[in-house]
């Protein structure tokens, strides 16, 4: 089995990085493989609404110039996904908003390419905010039907500067028990996979209240 982890934070280093080793450190202790992608810091353009991804069905981004088709392929064929951001005024990071609006458009425009995929969010903050931006990453994951492993309290764990997060007692059992949690997930859904079927799948239905 195989996770991919998102780090939405510019700083490659930083906190947002270390919460998601202490979620990785679990998983790959019950036998879990992991692999860190770095999203924050780099220009990745926000999704233009042009439509070419709902008339090309490729599971592709027509935008050019970055890499989140390779990250769209790489969360497809991983068994679990984990999302990381800083916050920045009460929010997720710009980057990975971007990022994400794009990768999990087309995701639902190919058969929900996520679905029952199990997937976690965490978020560092220096004092306030972690709860909205929580809130922002797991909408992606609640809408592409995936399934999200829990902790013994919300996914936010607190420092400044880099590092100070290991000074978090509880943001780092947090983080403990998200990793623990998830690689049980995980092992429940690939071990029933062949013997319970999932719930058939409907079309998506838009209603639109203006006409």
């Amino acid at each position: 089995m195989h996770v991919v982890a998102f780090n939405g934070s510019p700083h490659k280093d930083g906190n947002t990085h270390q919460a998601l080793r202490m979620v990785c450190l679990e998983l790959e202790q019950e036998g879990i493989t992991t692999e860190e992608v770095q999203v924050g810091g780099i220009v990745i353009r926000g999704c233009t609404a042009c439509g070419q991804c709902v008339k090309n069905r490729d599971e592709r981004c027509v935008l050019p110039g970055d890499a989140v088709n390779d990250w769209i392929q790489k969360m497809k064929h991983a068994d679990g996904i984990l999302l990381g951001s800083p916050v920045h005024f009460a929010g997720m990071g710009g980057t990975i908003k971007s990022f994400l609006d794009r990768a999990f458009f087309v995701s639902s425009v190919n058969n929900n390419l996520f679905r029952h995929k199990v997937g976690a969010a965490v978020v560092a903050v220096r004092r306030s905010g972690g709860l909205p931006a929580f809130e922002q990453l797991n909408s992606y994951l609640l809408y592409s039907e995936m399934l999200l492993p829990t902790a013994n309290y919300w996914n936010v764990i607190h420092g400044m500067r880099p590092g100070e997060v290991v000074q978090d007692a509880e943001g780092a059992q947090i983080m403990r028990v998200l990793g623990r949690n998830m690689a049980w997930l995980l092992k429940l859904v690939g071990q029933r996979k062949a013997t319970i079927p999932p719930p058939q799948q409907e079309a998506k239905l838009y209603t639109n209240f203006i006409r």
